[in-house]
């Protein structure tokens, strides 16, 4: 391969550092999230009106999935592209519409918590908001001329008690417009989606308010998706909380769960997401790419596809932008398996968004510190600083959503050297257990009554790993942004 002059280096470096948007599907504007969306085959299922769940880890691209079919209709074009799996379906016949997030059209924090305070001995309180809610998303389908009353739609979106109590004042009217609706659907052979999304931030820190919410969705659904043949939920579920809740549940999510769609990636499938990015973010880089002997296909709606069959495919691209060992030779560990192995989480899961972030971080390290040699982009020590940046960035996203007493827990083991014994680890997150988690949340709290409960929490959703012999181990990804070090490490330079 020619040798790159600097001028050039320079301009790929930006296109690099600025290949999209944080990797964060949410902050894509529409022209270049088609181009960086990634159509993975084995997440179309989830597309499948017969499935009513789809659970993933965070990251995944629960939220991405949502966007490119809700907001960006792309549900044709990712059915051409991925193959067969949804063959029997015509995308132009499916409607999708949300039914969560709704922003000002559903109540806040505040007014969940204050709705199921106040309905605390009503089972079902949680179910009732549902389905009123569930209206008002389908109004503009509904025939409302059964209905005795239309303050369930006027009422503003935050009102919980008024469009609750509406909908109860309804009595049967409500089951009959969706039965008349549903009836209508089938006629025309056409189908509503209705999606749900970012279900495990509502009530904010409040986990019982979250909890019964969820609850009751999935009970709502579960009694009501046989019932109705053309409108289906799509229910996005964070993996932590399907596992959790498995069981509390009961039957009303084995129903839904029977079928469900679950969002992994694929070593293949991670760096296809990845030079699809790189790709599509510059003239230049795409030159980049196919002088590193990677063929693309390209298509009307989502740009350039490059034809990933299998991981190797990447490697000669990933080995011209970083060079092949993470040092002078193999001892420090070949680039291409570190890439991957640094942004995984404890369960073994590497996600896209830390992945996108770790290259756009490496290059803003080489524009204000340049160190690759050798016609490289990008040089190892850049990667390794990088990671710590990715790793903070990570844990401020994740306690400023989900996770809002992660800092609790990074106040009370900052410092600390893992891997640490199980007993230790447990004596430090005791520590202060009923002081507040969040210094912005006071009111934050594990959903826990233990430590050791709060590592069997936080092993489940990744961020601690059990070792064989016993000891809690943190990946790499949560290490820097929970101000820990790996005992027996190198300090990086």
């Amino acid at each position: 391969m020619s040798r790159i002059q600097q001028d050039d280096r320079s301009v790929l470096l930006r296109d690099l550092a600025n290949m999209g948007s944080s990797g964060i599907a949410e902050n894509e504007n529409d022209a270049t999230f088609r181009q960086t969306f990634y159509p993975v085959a084995e997440h179309s299922r989830a597309f499948d009106p017969d499935v009513a769940l789809v659970v993933g880890s965070r990251g995944a691209g629960k939220s991405e999935l949502f966007r490119a079919v809700v907001r960006e209709g792309l549900l044709p074009a990712i059915t051409r592209v991925s193959g067969g799996q949804l063959g029997r379906l015509t995308p132009e016949r499916i409607e999708w519409i949300a039914g969560h997030p709704l922003g000002r059209e559903f109540p806040n924090m505040d007014g969940l918590r204050r709705y199921f305070s106040t309905h605390q001995a009503d089972s079902d309180a949680s179910v009732h908001l549902w389905s009123a809610y569930l209206l008002r998303v389908l109004a503009g389908s509904l025939d409302r001329t059964g209905f005795s009353s239309r303050s369930i739609f006027e009422s503003q979106g935050a009102d919980v008690d008024a469009i609750v109590g509406s909908f109860r004042d309804l009595g049967n009217e409500p089951v009959l417009a969706l039965d008349r609706l549903d009836q209508t659907l089938e006629g025309g052979q056409r189908w509503i989606i209705v999606s749900y999304d970012e279900l495990d931030v509502i009530g904010g820190y409040d986990w019982h308010s979250m909890v019964q919410s969820i609850y009751g969705l999935i009970s709502f659904w579960a009694n009501n998706a046989r019932r109705w043949k053309r409108i289906r939920p799509k229910i996005f579920l964070r993996t932590d909380l399907f596992r959790r809740h498995a069981q509390s549940f009961g039957a009303d999510l084995v129903k839904l769960a029977a079928n469900r769609a679950e969002i992994t990636w694929s070593d293949r499938n991670l760096y296809g997401m990845l030079v699809k990015r790189l790709a599509n973010a510059s003239r230049d880089l795409r030159g980049y790419c196919e002088a590193a002997r990677v063929r693309f296909r390209e298509d009307t709606d989502l740009a350039l596809i490059p034809v990933i069959e299998k991981p190797a495919d990447a490697r000669p691209l990933i080995e011209r932008i970083a060079g092949q060992y993470m040092g002078a030779n193999l001892k420090k560990g070949r680039t291409f398996a570190w890439l991957l192995a640094h942004v995984r989480d404890g369960n073994g899961h590497a996600m896209p968004r830390a992945l996108v972030r770790l290259i756009e971080k490496a290059a803003s390290q080489e524009i204000e510190r340049p160190l690759a040699t050798y016609n490289r982009l990008l040089d190892p020590r850049s990667l390794r600083r990088a990671l710590d940046d990715v790793s903070k960035e990570h844990v401020l996203e994740v306690n400023t959503h989900e996770l809002p007493w992660l800092p609790g827990v990074k106040d009370r083991l900052e410092g600390s050297g893992v891997p640490l014994p199980r007993r230790e680890a447990e004596r430090l997150l005791s520590r202060d257990w009923d002081d507040s988690w969040s210094a912005t949340q006071l009111g934050a709290r594990p959903p826990v009554s233990t430590a050791s409960e709060l590592v069997t929490q936080l092993t489940e959703i990744g961020v601690f790993k059990v070792r064989s012999d016993g000891r809690v181990d943190v990946p790499d990804l949560f290490m820097a942004g929970l101000g820990l070090s790996r005992k027996g490490g190198v300090r990086k330079r």
